[in-house]
């Protein structure tokens, strides 16, 4: 058997090593996880959403060691990891309250005196596949709906963040989660195929690129059984005719930075009308250019490491290659010169079709800046990209912005004049090749459960 090794990539320190699993011992894992179900979803809605809230009570205890954990295995900026803990908390305790409502049995009325129930019953144990991004919160927000609504989980966590897969583990048993109701499978990706295709698992949820969601969809398929994925996206932001640009511009920093440029709802692509082009860029890259990076646990940096040494090297290599066929550096663009695997806040400009910068998902601090004619214009670039996650529209006549993101904008989510990661009261997902199904926002508990419907007497 191999092992995995987990390092700091503001150090290139190794953490710790950890032993994979055989094929067999993974097995187990996933049979013990169903016994732990057959047990788990005779408790009722209110039983599960205590044990619910009490994890939430036990994150917010441990805060702190957890954020300092996320910070030296993926780069995570220690305040971030703060809030990603204090999400979490919110997950849970939002899961609990409104859960019970959002699963409970309905009454309709069939006509001629007949009646029908409604009812949403578990379906078994929930295989969930995460990325390192939020090491916490992707395993978080899958956990806390398939709990509610009865089901065990297995997590397969990305191997640089280990260590957190395994203590979120310990955190859910000291709050009092049946041990084997929620397991961490330490796999490989050939063991992670047979894990679907076993006949305990009765769905699958996944968070990542286009193209391992492709793999995981297609296996899961054959053999039946249900996804969610939400995959990788190069969200637009729209800076539109009538735009606050100093308000664009202070939140497209934010938008574009934040969580060190590594999060899928990130502002990537930036579709300037032409009227406030020049100011706009001009701001901007002056802004991106005064970034402070440092390391991720100083309270002073701005911007900290890409989460490992192969990341950098992506992120280069997108960006060399754009440069190559055109696109020109606004700001930042090289190496910094430390050790660790640092990157600076990048804006490209001129950038056009069939550059990475405009085609693909740049998961760092690179901004892409594109030039539009007017608003109809950038709606149609925006929606020029085989991603449909999230994106944003900056606009001072906001009820426009709102109908033009209701009506034309083709993802799952957007944003007024603001940007954010995730709301436990909204759903998350989104269309085309960003995946399909719907966290959070009551969407998520209904994803993994038999919708089974009862005639009556």
């Amino acid at each position: 058997m191999s092992k995995i090794e987990t390092i700091n990539p503001a150090t290139a320190e190794k953490i710790a090593d950890y032993q994979t699993m055989s094929e067999a011992e993974a097995i187990e894992a996933v049979e013990a996880c169903h016994a732990a179900f057959i047990e788990w979803r005779e408790k009722s809605h209110e039983e599960r959403g205590a044990v619910l809230k009490a994890i939430a009570k036990e994150l917010r205890e441990n805060t702190a060691e957890l954020a300092q954990l996320m910070t030296r295995e993926m780069g995570k900026l220690l305040k971030d990891g703060k809030d990603e803990i204090e999400l979490c908390a919110q997950i849970f305790e939002y899961t609990a309250e409104q859960g019970p409502g959002q699963l409970k049995d309905e009454t309709r009325d069939l006509g001629d005196g007949n009646k029908g129930l409604v009812t949403y019953q578990p379906i078994g144990v929930v295989y969930s596949i995460q990325p390192w991004n939020f090491p916490m919160y992707q395993p978080v927000r899958v956990l806390a709906a398939a709990l509610m609504a009865g089901n065990g989980c297995v997590l397969k966590h990305a191997e640089i963040c280990t260590g957190s897969a395994l203590r979120l583990r310990e955190i859910c048993i000291k709050a009092g989660l049946p041990n084997d109701i929620f397991r961490v499978l330490l796999i490989d990706h050939d063991t992670s195929d047979k894990v679907i295709a076993h006949d305990k698992v009765r769905g699958v949820t996944m968070t990542g690129s286009d193209a391992a969601g492709s793999h995981i969809g297609a296996t899961a398929s054959k053999a039946l059984k249900k996804t969610v994925l939400e995959l990788g996206s190069n969200d637009a932001f729209l800076v539109l005719e009538d735009a606050d640009v100093e308000l664009a511009v202070k939140l497209s920093v934010q938008g574009r930075l934040y969580n060190n440029g590594q999060t899928c709802v990130n502002a990537k692509r930036f579709i300037v009308t032409d009227k406030v082009y020049d100011q706009f860029v001009d701001a901007y890259a002056d802004a991106m250019s005064k970034i402070k990076v440092g390391a991720p646990d100083d309270d002073e940096t701005e911007l900290g490491p890409l989460s490992s040494q192969e990341q950098l090297e992506t992120v280069m290599e997108q960006v060399e290659e754009s440069v190559k066929k055109g696109a020109k550096i606004l700001a930042g663009g090289k190496k910094l010169d430390r050790d660790g695997a640092y990157y600076p806040a990048t804006v490209l400009g001129d950038v056009t079709p069939g550059m990475p910068a405009y085609d693909d998902e740049i998961f760092g601090p690179v901004a892409s800046v594109i030039r539009a004619k007017d608003d109809e214009d950038a709606m149609r670039i925006a929606n020029d990209s085989r991603y449909g996650l999230g994106g944003g529209i900056f606009s001072k006549d906001t009820e426009r912005a709102a109908e033009m993101a209701k009506k034309y904008f083709d993802t799952g989510m957007v944003r007024i004049n603001s940007f954010g990661a995730a709301h436990p009261n909204m759903p998350f997902g989104g269309v085309k090749d960003s995946g399909y199904g719907r966290e959070h926002g009551g969407f998520g508990v209904r994803e993994f459960v038999n919708i089974k419907g009862i005639w009556l007497d």
